[in-house]
């Protein structure tokens, strides 16, 4: 075989196998939903409406989160039908294996390992400096440079974001803890955060001014359009649930039913938080760091700041929770094909969890949290993201084709296929083309880490590859 038909060998499927990963199969429906939500739905909810009404959009800022939707939920659909299809930890990057070939799934697996690792970083950042404003409300106030990373605004020396440190380390714990238990945490917790938000929809409601919608659409179409794509990035979470395919009872029903599922509650929660915020304040005031406490304010209603404020440290630890499980599960599906060392797959006979993996993980991805400044942890997630969807939606086209796999009774099919697909492949280049360029020079810089560490290690140890050479030294 040439080295080039090697780089593209596929990972063959077997519908035998899919209940015998040694992962536990525990999660349901409701449970893979709370999971999207939990991951969609962080603290960009008390954030995003108002900067994307006060910039971009207007009052029409629920319009744009409307069209982010409806450009996300392509993507979505095509995850359903890959996680539908093949139940295996992974998410993206197997189903890329599976239709495109190893070299192209372990970039993908290894720009998913940037989106999870700087997503767990940057939220923990965030979740720090709430927590502070939370604490702040009782007297409480930690040294400076315990609360933040060295090279952070007002910040001068060695610092350390102690807060954010421990709590990814806190949640790392709860995971390793079983993925039962961490579910039923994230649960409440996404209940929680969607009482707060109801809450203050709720209190808001009554102080709306009809004539704050007007002029409905100040910058036209284009600024309609500008904030979608802002707006797009604050659903970006969903596919962390196809991660956890592999663990849920009946994936071919539920898997489908928690990806969109999530997607729709967390499609209305933002369109009900956008609507209410700008008609209650007038759009051109609230390009602040909190709109909705600063509504609050407005409306003298200060004494539901501080559950907003909690309801904002809620959200992001569920969002913590979710992203730190997708990437650990990641590990674990890399790590099973021999891309990586194989600590990583070690699961544990207890709570059936990849311990190990889920440690490295947190305590890398809490050191990053504490010792870079958060605008610099940031830049790889996005662009992560948008390639893993340009990729699965695609890979739609070629999923259907795949002999082995046409034979496995999918319960979920992507509608108007194979229109569908492409035109969602189509968006997320279109949207990864208006990145700006410091993103791409990152991402640039983090694949070639990724292809050394692939010729030196991985392309070595690959479990199909060291099958393919077995049958070539027999014959």
């Amino acid at each position: 075989m040439k080295a080039s038909q090697r780089l593209l060998v596929k990972k063959s499927v077997n519908p035998a196998n899919f209940n015998k990963g040694g992962l536990e199969k525990t999660l349901s429906a409701f449970s893979l939903t709370m999971m999207g939500v939990g991951a969609i739905v962080g603290s960009g909810i008390f954030i995003t409406p108002g900067i994307i009404a006060a910039k971009y959009a207007g009052p029409a800022a629920m319009l744009s989160f409307v069209i982010a939707a409806v450009v996300c939920s392509l993507a979505a659909l095509c995850y359903a039908e890959f996680s539908s299809t093949i139940p295996l930890a992974g998410s993206a990057y197997t189903y890329v294996y599976t239709v495109f070939g190893e070299f192209l799934a372990w970039i993908l697996g290894w720009s998913l390992i940037s989106e999870y690792l700087f997503a767990v970083s940057s939220v923990a950042v965030s979740w720090s400096s709430y927590f502070q404003n939370l604490m702040s409300g009782f007297g409480l106030k930690l040294p400076t440079f315990l609360t933040a990373a060295a090279g952070t605004a007002g910040v001068s020396g060695a610092g350390f974001n102690l807060i954010a440190f421990v709590v990814v380390l806190a949640v790392s714990l709860l995971l390793v803890g079983g993925l039962q238990e961490s579910t039923r945490v994230n649960s409440i917790m996404v209940i929680v955060k969607i009482l707060v938000i109801v809450l203050f929809i709720g209190v808001a409601i009554f102080f709306v001014k009809p004539a704050n919608y007007h002029p409905f659409m100040p910058h036209g179409v284009s600024g309609l359009v500008k904030g979608a794509s802002l707006a797009f990035y604050a659903y970006i979470g969903f596919d962390a649930v196809s991660t956890a395919s592999e663990e849920v009872k009946n994936p071919k029903r539920n898997m489908p039913i928690g990806i969109v599922g999530s997607l729709v509650v967390a499609s209305i929660l933002y369109v009900a938080m956008a609507a209410v915020l700008v008609g209650v304040v007038h759009y051109s005031k609230l390009n602040v760091g909190d709109p909705v406490a600063y509504a609050l304010a407005v409306i003298h209603q200060n004494w539901a700041a501080e559950i907003v404020s909690l309801g904002a440290v809620v959200g992001m630890t569920t969002v913590l929770i979710v992203m730190l499980y997708g990437g650990t599960r990641l590990l674990f599906a890399i790590s099973r094909d021999g891309l990586l060392p194989k600590v990583f797959r070690t699961v544990s006979p207890h709570t059936k969890v990849p311990v190990k993996s889920t440690w490295i993980f947190g305590i890398i991805a809490s050191v990053f949290a504490a010792v870079i400044p958060l605008d610099k942890i940031a830049e790889l997630v996005n662009i992560g993201t948008l390639f893993a969807f340009a990729m699965v939606s695609i890979g739609v086209v070629f999923l259907r084709r795949h002999e082995t796999l046409q034979q496995i009774n999918s319960s979920f099919k992507v509608p108007f296929y194979p229109v569908l697909p492409v035109v969602s492949f189509l968006a997320c280049v279109y949207l990864m083309l208006n990145l700006q360029a410091f993103t791409w020079h990152m991402f640039g810089i983090w694949l070639v880490i990724g292809i050394v560490i692939y010729f030196a290690y991985s392309y070595r140890h690959s479990r199909i590859r060291a099958g393919l050479r077995a049958k070539e030294s027999k014959s």
